[in-house]
């Protein structure tokens, strides 16, 4: 029998489950936790990996079993870890389904939704369809504007999501996605107004569908809110009045240590709405300082076509002094860059790796430690990419050049010895091309792209010469460092870059509570 007080959770598209990781973290006054998520639907293999692990995690109320840890530190196989606990490994089979929404039955999707819910009417929808075929970057280089690929079966997947809305009307969704969506046209069309359309009325967009076996819907139809502004007013049929840049949210304004906009959409069922929602409450920027400073062991680049080693990766640093290009930089970089040189030494954890002991105690506040997880005795996923000699000479001047002048350097800031071999130099949108993380303020946006291109995720300090990690990565999107990626580090890329943050998706969890409290008492 399910815990009194439980609220069921649904996630589709789930990726790795930063959106999932948020509600299920959301605790009560009392300290009691009040979603569960009882479904999540992801089709990639490597981040299902992700989500059936964390699944597992979640199944322990009272406290995570050691054998846990032993597998994050390599010390034991998956199997074996799930085989030790059979009843909270099969929750999890349960709980996290590799299927592809789109290309599994709906018949099949429907009574998995319905087996999970097990009767519970008040329930809430949340993920994201995938964003790749509205994202800016994507569309440019695929050689579009602001025209969708009407061939991209992406650009459709969002009647995957208001299917599941007409027939099973859950009282609350949450949906996300790339600003990008609001500037994308299908036929000189803004998408963004067809889907919003059809969240409001999926009973009505479902009957539109083709190929699709009907099934009555009886959905009364959603409103429309957003989280982060009050609404301009309301028509006679109380349809809440919003532009649709109302609906993007700033990451860095809500305590995330990162400039992430995303458009993020709040649903409520028709006869459910009981006056307008709360919106977020913005809090004090996070710095980058906050996530990478405390914690993680200092670790070096690799090297790209040439001997990679210790002794080498050192030789190739201190010839920056003899290189020539500190000649044609600004005299207190230049400075700032020979004096460093000098005392250039090899990390003690090397290049790093899946698990690394390290002492992760920290000494700044509190209230910035909530990654930390002593137990684990060390860090996971931190292990760097291989460098070419030329980028690693780029990625010092970089991270030197924003230590002295607090910004990241344009590629006009570059000496002419370090200008990359390449037809576009010169052109101003190739001008941010190598691009650092500045100490002192919230992150640039981590996307899918880190796993590809490195010169844009370049550390702040010098000393390392590299770009982030995929743990750097997930704790500036604000997953805790237990929570382990699975799969070869390009997947892990790709599953923090494209994921939610949790302590974004924690504050949304608790506006939702708020709407679903006047049924709490009643939810069994």
């Amino acid at each position: 029998m399910r815990k009194k007080n439980i609220i069921p959770v649904i996630d589709l598209f789930a990726g790795p489950g930063g959106l999932g990781e948020g509600f299920s973290a959301f605790k009560d006054e009392k300290g009691e936790r009040i979603f569960k998520i009882v479904l999540s639907i992801e089709k990639e293999y490597y981040a299902h990996q992700t989500l059936e692990l964390r699944s597992f995690f979640r199944q322990f109320e009272k406290e995570i079993p050691e054998e846990y840890y032993k597998y994050l530190r390599g010390e034991i196989k998956r199997d074996n870890l799930f085989k030790s606990f059979p009843e909270q490994s099969r929750n999890a089979l349960r709980e996290a389904w590799k299927a592809e929404l789109g290309k599994t039955p709906v018949e099949e999707i429907d009574q998995r939704i319905i087996e999970s819910l097990n009767g519970m009417e008040n329930w809430v929808l949340i993920g994201g369809p995938p964003c790749q075929a509205y994202s800016i970057i994507g569309r440019v280089r695929q050689g579009w504007k602001s025209g969708l690929d009407e061939e991209d079966p992406r650009v459709f997947l969002y009647r995957e999501y208001y299917r599941i809305l007409a027939v099973h009307n859950p009282p609350v969704f949450i949906m996300e996605n790339v600003k990008g969506l609001l500037s994308s046209k299908l036929k000189d069309k803004l998408i963004f107004e067809e889907i919003r359309k059809d969240l409001e009325n999926p009973a009505e967009a479902y009957k539109k569908l083709k190929g699709k076996r009907k099934t009555e819907s009886k959905c009364p139809g959603y409103f429309l809110f957003s989280l982060v502004k009050k609404a301009d007013g309301f028509d006679i049929n109380g349809k809440p009045d919003f532009l649709p840049e109302d609906f993007i949210i700033k990451a860095e304004d809500y305590g995330i240590p990162q400039k992430r906009h995303r458009v993020i959409i709040l649903g409520i069922r028709k006869n459910f709405l009981n006056g307008e929602p709360v919106i977020l409450e913005k809090q004090e920027p996070v710095l980058i300082d906050n996530v990478l400073k405390g914690g993680l062991p200092k670790i070096r680049s690799g090297i790209s076509k040439e001997e990679d080693s210790k002794e080498n990766w050192k030789r190739i640093l201190q010839g920056i002094n003899k290189n020539g290009f500190t000649d044609e930089i600004d005299f207190e970089v230049r400075k700032y860059i020979i004096n460093l040189v000098r005392k250039i030494t090899v990390p003690q954890s090397d290049r790093g790796n899946e698990f690394i002991k390290y002492n992760t105690k920290i000494t700044y506040k509190e209230e910035y430690s909530w990654f930390i997880d002593e137990r684990l005795k060390g860090v996971c996923n931190h292990a760097t990419r291989a460098h070419l000699r030329e980028d690693l000479y780029r990625y010092f001047f970089a991270s030197s050049f924003a230590e002295i002048n607090k910004r990241s350097p344009k590629l006009s800031d570059f000496p002419k010895q370090l200008l990359p071999k390449h037809k576009n130099v010169g052109e101003k949108k190739f001008e941010d091309r190598f691009r650092v993380q500045v100490w002192g303020e919230p992150a640039r946006t981590i996307t899918s792209h880190i796993a590809k291109d490195g010169h844009y995720y370049i550390h702040p300090d010098p000393t390392q010469c590299r770009s982030l990690t995929v743990r750097e990565a997930a704790r500036i999107q604000t997953f805790p460092d237990n929570y382990f990626f699975c799969g070869p580090r390009t997947s892990q890329y790709i599953q923090v870059g494209n994921a939610v943050p949790p302590l974004l998706a924690r504050q949304i969890a608790q506006v939702v509570f708020r709407l679903l409290s006047a049924n709490y008492s009643n939810i069994t």
